[in-house]
């Protein structure tokens, strides 16, 4: 029966194509959909490891119980050494240093004297390595503004806010006025050279990106930083892979009670994430649960659609003596080729789709060029093994109750009524 049936549904596509085709577009569009959101997640999750946090980061047990006082005090010392073993430790990870620092950024006058000041968050990374993560990390070629992005030692980048409440240009000189890792006042002359703008606001008033090697010089840290960041080479977090090499680094580095032994602390750890992670699941779930019930609605109605307008064929066969049970338990066999050949189509191409946007994305950044809040330039998907199966939910469920709810009626029909309903 199975052999018949599917050949009657390649041979008669007048009952075929249709249900065909929504089912394949339905699956296409929930596969598609649920891709995207996995793909905006790990968008905002990479924008939080980027701009903060790393996938993991390093630091002293001091430094890590005072993190909101940034205290370079009790920074990472011999940050060289300790850089080669954890790439050597974890081959697999990108390893860079960071300083997070504050001061007041001083712009003197045509005679030297301040002419303007404004406090600065500062971020110290290595922008003159030649093979450094930090450029495309921070995104800086995207975000540059006015000028140039640092190529000579004392090369600063600002904010464009920052640079306007400054009025200063790009050429022009400014005295960052800091504490040095012990204490000592820090004075140390920088070059403007780029305003910045992230589209986040607390950044866009106040922030400032210096070389490392500056930033140790001016605040007497030499080979010391107040964090390594480590980053997962394909750009995504994994949750378990993190844990998992926490564990092994406190083996590994962390034993002892020595205040500033290094410690590891997972993107989870960090304050306020583990929030965030629980929200981007509970907003992805909602939304795909939404999608997936219209589409199971629309797939249903199909069904029915599809098995009303052959009501006179199971007339037919009804009236020539086919057992009403055989009728049925074919209409649903039917609907179950349908559903798993619309399934598979529809599977195919969504995958084919998120594939694309996984591995090339669509870049917005033309049409994105005046927006003045953080987002994504690149629309990126992301294929998880849910993706196989997310659009068989619609497809094959939807499908088999639409029918088997409009294949009640063939009980429903009296034999002695069949002759009038064909003669008329």
């Amino acid at each position: 029966m199975m052999k018949f049936l599917l050949k009657g549904i390649l041979r008669d596509r007048t009952r075929s194509l249709f249900p065909f085709l929504i089912v394949t577009v339905g699956v296409f569009l929930s596969v598609a959909l649920y891709g995207y959101l996995r793909g905006a997640e790990i968008d905002v999750v990479r924008s939080n490891a980027n701009l903060g946090f790393g996938h993991v980061r390093v630091l002293t047990a001091a430094y890590a119980r005072d993190i909101e006082q940034l205290p370079n005090d009790l920074a990472l010392t011999g940050v060289s050494a300790l850089t080669v073993q954890l790439c050597s430790a974890f081959p697999g990870m990108i390893w860079t240093p960071r300083i997070e620092y504050g001061g007041l950024l001083d712009v003197p006058d045509e005679k030297g004297e301040t002419r303007a000041q404004a406090p600065i968050a500062g971020l110290a990374v290595e922008l003159r390595a030649p093979s450094g993560p930090e450029r495309e990390l921070l995104g800086l070629d995207r975000i540059l503004v006015r000028g140039r992005l640092p190529e000579k030692p004392g090369d600063m980048l600002i904010s464009e806010g920052l640079a306007e409440k400054l009025k200063v240009n790009p050429g022009d000189k400014a005295t960052l006025i800091g504490t040095t890792m012990h204490g000592s006042m820090a004075l140390e002359n920088f070059v403007i050279s780029g305003t910045i703008r992230f589209g986040i606001q607390a950044m866009d008033r106040m922030a400032a990106i210096a070389d490392l090697a500056d930033v140790q010089k001016a605040l007497d840290m030499p080979d010391a930083a107040g964090e390594i960041l480590g980053f997962f080479q394909d750009g995504f977090y994994n949750q378990e892979k993190a844990a998992g090499l926490a564990q092994v680094f406190q083996a590994r580095f962390g034993e002892g009670m020595d205040e500033f032994r290094p410690v590891i602390q997972t993107l989870r750890d960090q304050p306020g994430m583990d929030y965030l992670f629980r929200q981007l699941a509970y907003v992805t779930f909602l939304i795909v649960g939404i999608f997936l019930l219209s589409m199971s609605l629309v797939l249903w109605n199909a069904g029915l659609l599809g098995t009303l307008r052959r009501y006179g064929e199971f007339g037919v066969r009804l009236a020539i003596g086919e057992d009403k049970s055989r009728v049925y338990r074919s209409m649903i066999v039917e609907a179950l080729m349908i559903g798993v050949l619309g399934s598979i189509a529809g599977t195919v191409l969504g995958l084919g789709l998120s594939y694309y946007l996984q591995a090339k994305g669509i870049d917005l950044s033309g049409m994105l060029k005046n927006v003045s809040f953080l987002m994504p330039t690149v629309i990126r998907s992301k294929v998880t093994p849910f993706s196989y199966v997310i659009g068989f939910i619609p497809g094959l469920v939807a499908t088999l109750v639409g029918s088997a709810i409009a294949g009640r009626a063939i009980y429903k029909r009296q034999t002695a009524s069949l002759f009038k309903e064909l003669e008329s």
